[in-house]
Order: structure tokens, then C-alpha cells, then sequence
């Protein structure tokens, strides 16, 4: 029996107006992997990322999870994909107006019929399972700094149990123990939840960390994507600049 992959990229070309961000891309995450996606400001990994998403239209291509399409997906079809993954924005994406609470209750309120009280118990559960306290919950995001914002938008992120994370910097701006922490916590999660993670980054640190695979995005496509130490040693001027250059971690 054929195995597919749980998003699967193919063949797809994006553009605004008159400039193309990608060309004939093609990408793939692994089950239960976690795949870092890098590249140059401006060459469209949060592009790709949201075009994986549906949040963005290519102009050629489909994406594929588990085989299947998601152009051709019927209305209740998408909405069970949809709930399947989860996905930290940069800077978590909180509802500033809207308790830590009230923030993890929004998907589960909206795709869910579970009582009030079972709901918030979810709600606690996953504020604990990315280690903050019980009474993270009562606060507001701008009570909380930017790492702990982080981890309260990755409980969102977690609230309906997805096979599927998406993470777009989710080290950004973070000081290097914050970062660490949250590299753990990923992977403890990858585990514990048996997660297939795909994460935009520019931090090394993390890519070193955490990731199995690294694809590198470079004039429009994936010109590499394998392990880390294998993508460092890639010819190209980029990739030697990023990874051997003055913060290289293979030096």
C-alpha cells in the first residue's frame, strides 16, 4: 500500500502581479519528522508556508495532504484538514483584546460542541502541556512576555490535537535561554503528540536543534532539502554564507 506524505507541495508557482516568488516548487514533510525550511529575506518561506496553508492560491500546483488535493477537497473535507493542523504565526498571533484563555477556546468554541466546562479543562490542560501556569490563563497577551506569548499561541496552536504543526519563526526575538526552552518544548511535543512539524526559521541554533530535514529555498524552488550537515556542505554561495559563515555552528 502506498504511503504519501502528510503535505506534499507539488509543481507550484506563485506570483503578485508581475513577480514570481516561486517557480515549479516542489516540497514534501516527512511523518513525524520535523523539516526546517530556510532561505534569503524575501524568498518566500512564509509565501510557501501559506500557500501550503490555504491561505494563498498558486497560480500553478496543488498541495496534497495525505494524497490528497487540496483544491479538490469538498467543504466538509477541508474543514476536517483545517482542524488537523495547527499553526504558530510570528509573535503567536494572539487576540490582544481576549484573555490567554478565551484565546485557546476560540477553535474549540467554533469546532467542537463540548460543554463549557470540558472546554476550559482542554484549555487548561494545553496551557500545561507548553509550561506555563493555570494562571497564564486569566491574563492578557500583554501581560505576558514574548516568550510566554509564544507558548500561550502554541496551546492555540494545539488545542483540537493536530498531526500537523506549522511554525513560522517561533524562535524570533526570543533570548537564546527562551530559545533553547522552546526548541525542547517542540520536540517534546513532537513526541508526546507523534507531531509532523514544519518550521520557518532563521535561527540556526534551532535548525540545529531540532530539525531532521533543513529545505533551502533559492531563486524559487527547493534547491536542497536533507539533513542539516549534508544541506551545509551544499554548493552554493547562499548556503556557504549562511551556514559556514561568521555564526556558522559547523565551524
Amino acid at each position: 500500500m502506498k504511503r504519501y506524505h502528510p503535505v506534499d507541495a507539488k509543481g507550484i508557482t506563485t506570483k503578485f502581479g508581475r513577480k514570481f516568488v516561486h517557480k515549479d516548487l516542489n516540497f514534501h514533510a516527512e511523518e513525524g519528522k520535523i523539516t526546517g525550511i530556510v532561505g534569503g529575506s524575501g524568498s518566500g518561506k512564509s509565501v510557501l508556508m501559506n500557500t501550503m496553508l490555504g491561505l494563498i492560491e498558486p497560480q500553478c500546483g496543488e498541495v496534497f495532504f495525505n494524497g490528497l488535493s487540496r483544491k479538490k477537497l469538498k467543504r466538509n473535507n477541508i474543514r476536517e484538514l483545517n482542524n488537523s493542523i495547527g499553526v504558530l504565526f510570528q509573535g503567536g498571533a494572539l487576540f490582544s483584546s481576549l484573555t490567554i484563555l478565551d484565546n485557546i477556546l476560540v477553535p474549540l468554541r467554533e469546532h467542537t460542541n463540548l460543554s463549557e466546562q470540558l472546554l476550559r479543562g482542554i484549555a487548561a490542560m494545553k496551557i500545561q502541556m507548553v509550561g506555563l501556569s493555570s494562571e497564564a490563563l486569566d491574563l492578557y497577551p500583554s501581560e505576558l512576555s514574548g516568550g510566554m506569548r509564544k507558548r500561550a499561541g502554541l496551546a492555540r496552536a494545539l488545542a483540537l490535537d493536530p498531526k500537523l504543526l506549522f511554525l513560522d519563526e517561533p524562535t524570533a526575538g526570543l533570548d537564546p535561554i527562551a530559545a533553547h526552552a522552546f526548541d525542547e518544548l517542540i520536540l517534546s511535543l513532537k513526541t508526546s503528540m507523534d507531531l509532523t512539524v514544519i518550521m520557518v526559521t532563521h535561527d540556526l541554533d534551532s535548525l540545529l536543534n531540532t530539525c531532521d530535514k533543513v529545505a533551502v529555498l533559492i531563486n524559487k524552488q527547493i534547491a536542497i532539502m536533507d539533513s542539516l550537515h549534508k544541506v551545509a556542505q551544499y554548493d552554493n554561495p547562499w548556503v556557504k554564507e549562511y551556514f559556514n559563515g561568521p555564526r556558522s555552528r559547523f565551524n
